[in-house]
């Protein structure tokens, strides 16, 4: 697929990854005044950005702070983050007539389809005399004297520019693969390794037994750990346990550790209880707890013994009580892992943040190297930061 078409097959900039970061630097860089080609191996642009949000795309993040972002250098994402806002990507949503709306914690969607920022990509880098080219594969990279020369299944191109904006692992089945990390080390950079980020836990024995029993339950909790904790919905599936709660804290999580989940988040469970004791003497706890956790969950809870099977709210003291909820406060479960790249939404970990400038994404080892957008180690939250760093690092290398 070609928009514009160039008789030749030298350009200012090669960008390899036809995703969001690497659709938007080609427009920004062709606004510069710089000739562009984006290329990819897929056969369709921005696949991820077409399936995000349940296809509405969630393509930014009104609360977006580098907090919001996970590197072994955390001040590395502030210079581009505060230079390209949640806002300016929202400028260019208006002056292409695509409404949006706000769901919770400040995820912003598209009213219609995604499609319409991919539209919008595409027209961008057209209108900025950018070329694209699908389909086509990458042989070999290597150094000349005035930049790169790229081999690909669809010729030979040289450009003073080259920028690798190929993405991670996540999502195998759409094509994702370790490009960028392997050209990343053909040139002496080093890479953070790689790791399933935003992704389900999987359990196994009585754990993963008991909660295929419920799958399809959710409920409000906290989840956390020693370095975060995330208040959101935890969905009890066939595997283990899914949800943006538990998608936030995988972020975090490393192998073998255990998850501390607060199953009565934003509850006055005591009170609630003691309330129900004073009417109800005669009901069960479990009836009690049904109060405040769906039945299900509260029925598989008190099979494995984390409520006591008690048939009279009379005999419960309150002493028993406040120990009830503080056990189910601080519900601890051990994952035997994750699902992996198959369904992981982003990829943690990636080209070493020290190798690049904050300010242009540019390689501190070689002049005219590139990488922007998931590729670097820097990984968002869940809830369109993701996205808003694909847009700020693709943005700042096109201004360097």
């Amino acid at each position: 697929m070609t928009l514009t078409a160039h008789a030749d097959t030298h350009y200012d900039a090669l960008v390899i990854g036809a995703g969001a970061a690497g659709l938007f630097y080609g427009a920004r860089a062709g606004e510069a005044g710089l000739r562009v080609l984006v290329m990819d191996h897929a056969a369709k642009p921005a696949e991820k950005v077409r399936i995000s949000g349940g296809g509405r795309c969630n393509f930014t993040n009104i609360h977006t702070r580098p907090e919001n972002f996970i590197s072994a250098n955390p001040h590395f994402a502030k210079s581009a983050l505060a230079r390209f806002t949640p806002q300016d990507f929202l400028d260019r949503l208006a002056r292409h007539n695509i409404s949006w709306h706000e769901k919770t914690l400040g995820q912003l969607f598209c009213d219609g389809r995604s499609g319409a920022i991919i539209d919008m990509l595409l027209e961008e880098l057209r209108e900025t005399g950018g070329e694209l080219r699908l389909g086509a594969s990458v042989s070999s990279v290597t150094r000349t004297d005035t930049g790169f020369r790229i081999s690909t299944s669809a010729g030979v191109f040289e450009a003073e520019r080259l920028v690798i904006a190929s993405g991670g692992l996540s999502i195998p089945k759409m094509g994702a693969t370790g490009f960028a990390y392997d050209i990343a080390r053909q040139f002496g950079h080093s890479v953070v390794e790689p790791r399933a980020a935003l992704v389900p836990f999987v359990f196994e024995g009585r754990d993963k037994e008991g909660f295929a029993s419920i799958s399809g339950v959710a409920c409000p909790v906290r989840a956390s750990n020693d370095r975060a904790a995330f208040d959101e919905a935890m969905l009890f599936t066939h595997r283990g346990l899914s949800g943006p709660a538990i998608l936030q804290i995988s972020s975090y999580w490393q192998a073998g550790e255990p998850v501390v989940i607060d199953l009565l988040a934003g509850l006055n469970a005591v009170s609630a209880l003691t309330v129900f004791k004073a009417e109800h003497p005669k009901r069960s706890l479990a009836s009690a707890m049904e109060t405040l956790l769906p039945n299900r969950l509260v029925a598989l809870l008190v099979e494995r013994g984390d409520i006591p099977d008690m048939p009279r709210m009379a005999d419960m003291s309150h002493a028993a009580i406040e120990a009830l909820v503080e056990d189910l406060s601080r519900w601890t479960v051990r994952p035997a892992g994750t699902e992996g790249w198959r369904t992981a939404e982003v990829t943690a970990g990636g080209i070493n943040t020290d190798e690049l400038s904050s300010k242009t994404m540019e390689s501190r080892i070689v002049p005219g190297l590139y990488f922007i957008g998931e590729c670097v180690d820097v990984t968002g939250w869940l809830g369109g930061y993701n996205f808003q760093w694909a847009w700020a690092s693709a943005h700042a290398a096109a201004q360097g």
